[in-house]
């Protein structure tokens, strides 16, 4: 089963959203240089359906998206609660974080309106550096993924 370890409402992690971050356990990717190594060990509280109603209960008036950061271990399960929270919520955006090159072919990736991919590389740097693997992708109203990794980006005057 899906665990997270922690959540917290933040302004970076999807542009222009007030997101509601479930940080996710049980990481296969192990990134050399990973900021969260703590997230590799199978820890934390079972994600469930109802665990997620409630955070969406608690926190649903102050955000405008949830992102799953992490749960490359299942994403089919991913997928599920991607697909749950259109389905009763459909006024919040979901996002995820993958640490993958890709998206596995099991996903229907319209369950979700951001997905960020690509494992941490040190020498590349993270999604705020031009030199980033990383890519975050925002769905158009066509359905289209578009890369908006360039939003991360400081403009320099």
């Amino acid at each position: 089963m899906l665990k997270y370890v922690n959540t917290g409402v933040v302004f970076q992690e999807i542009p222009d959203e007030v997101t509601l971050s479930i940080n996710l356990s049980n990481c296969p990717c192990h990134c050399p240089g990973c900021h969260s190594q703590y997230l590799w060990k199978d820890i934390g509280t079972p994600l469930s359906v109802s665990a997620l109603s409630r955070m969406v209960h608690e926190y649903g008036h102050d955000i405008t998206c949830i992102c799953f950061m992490g749960g490359d271990a299942e994403p089919e399960y991913i997928d599920m609660l991607a697909r749950y929270l259109h389905s009763e919520f459909p006024h919040l955006k979901t996002g995820w974080y993958s640490g993958r090159q890709r998206i596995s072919p099991k996903i229907d990736k319209h369950n979700f309106d951001y997905i960020k991919v690509g494992p941490y590389i040190r020498h590349l740097g993270c999604l705020k550096d031009p030199t980033t693997n990383q890519r975050l992708y925002k769905r158009d109203r066509s359905g289209d993924f578009k890369d908006i990794t360039m939003k991360f980006w400081r403009k320099t005057v």
